[in-house]
């Protein structure tokens, strides 16, 4: 896994890289999010939609087309283990690393 060391300032600007993408899904995860959803947790947005979910691939907040919901169940579980170390660096060392998508 490639890591991207992200600096102070552009922490403060982009606290949620793009992570992954497929089928017009954006998939981001928040530098130091613990506290919101209270689990691990990616974000995910399509046209107008935009959902939270955990890395078991429940929905957690927000809506999502049903076809595209079972992508992004598909995905996580895929890359559970990656999700997982994602979430520890993202959490204490402020790097982060893509997870290819869907194909």
């Amino acid at each position: 896994m490639d890591y991207v060391p992200v600096g102070e300032f552009v922490l403060e600007v982009n606290r949620m890289p793009v992570i992954s993408q497929f089928f017009g899904v954006i998939v981001r995860m928040y530098f130091n999010d613990d506290e919101q959803h209270h689990k691990p947790h990616f974000h995910v947005k399509y046209g107008e939609y935009e959902a939270v979910f955990d890395f078991e691939g429940n929905l957690l907040a927000g809506e999502f087309p049903k076809r595209h919901t079972k992508y992004v169940v598909a995905w996580a579980d895929i890359h559970k283990d990656e999700l997982a170390a994602l979430w520890e660096i993202m959490q204490t060392e402020a790097q982060f690393f893509k997870i290819k998508g869907l194909e």
